[in-house]
C-alpha cells in the first residue's frame, strides 16, 4: 500500500471515529421542567466555612433546592445578583426555611467564604471547580465561567422551574422566582 493510500485510510478510520462520539461527551440533552434534577455532589461552604459534609443533592429530598449558577465572585452583576437573594431572603427564599440556596460557580471555596463573610450572605455557595455540576446543569459546556442559569428543584426531586439566562436586574425576576419557589414547596 502507498503512503498516500495509507493516509488516505487513516483519515476515513479517524474521520468514522469523530463521527460516533458526541460533540461533548459530557453534555446532555437539554433539561426541561418536570425532568428528574441530576444528583451531584460538591463541597459547599458559607460564611462560616467549608460545610463539614460534602452537598449531595439526592440526600435533600423534601425540600426546595434552588440552584443559581453565575460566573464570577464579586463581579458587578454578580454581586448584584447575590446581594438582592441576601436581601429577599426572607421573602423570595422562606428564610431558608425547607428551602436551600446554593450559588454555584466555579471559584474555589476560600474565594467564597470569603465573599460570603464580607457581604454576610445567609446561604451556600459551591465551588463546582471541575464544572461537573455546571456541566450537568447546561450551565457551562467544560470551561470557562457558568452562565447565570437558575434552577429550582422540587422537594421530589424534580426541575420545578428553569430561568436561563437569569436576569439579575430585573425587579420581575425575583418575583418570578419567588413563586416559583412558593409553588414547587406547597405554599403559594
Amino acid at each position: 500500500m502507498s503512503f498516500r493510500s495509507r493516509v488516505v485510510s487513516r483519515v476515513a478510520v479517524l474521520a468514522t471515529a469523530i463521527a460516533t462520539v458526541p460533540a461533548f461527551a459530557g453534555a446532555q440533552t437539554a433539561l426541561k421542567v418536570g425532568d428528574a434534577a441530576p444528583d451531584f455532589t460538591v463541597t459547599t461552604v458559607t460564611a462560616k466555612g467549608v460545610d463539614a459534609k460534602p452537598f449531595k443533592l439526592s440526600e435533600h429530598k423534601g425540600e426546595t433546592v434552588v440552584l443559581a449558577f453565575f460566573p464570577k465572585a464579586r463581579t458587578s452583576g454578580c454581586t448584584v445578583q447575590m446581594e438582592s437573594y441576601r436581601d429577599k431572603y426572607a421573602d423570595v427564599f422562606q428564610g431558608g426555611k425547607k428551602v436551600t440556596l446554593i450559588g454555584v460557580s466555579i471559584d474555589p471555596d476560600t474565594a467564597l467564604i470569603s465573599w460570603a463573610t464580607d457581604a454576610k450572605f445567609p446561604f451556600r455557595f459551591a465551588a463546582d471547580t471541575e464544572r461537573k455540576v455546571g456541566v450537568a446543569y447546561g450551565a457551562n459546556a467544560g470551561t470557562g465561567y457558568h452562565k447565570r442559569h437558575l434552577y429550582v428543584i422540587d422537594p421530589q426531586g424534580r426541575i420545578a422551574y428553569i430561568t436561563t439566562p437569569f436576569n439579575q436586574m430585573s425587579a420581575d425576576a425575583y418575583t418570578d422566582l419567588g413563586s416559583a419557589i412558593g409553588k414547587a414547596a406547597g405554599t403559594k
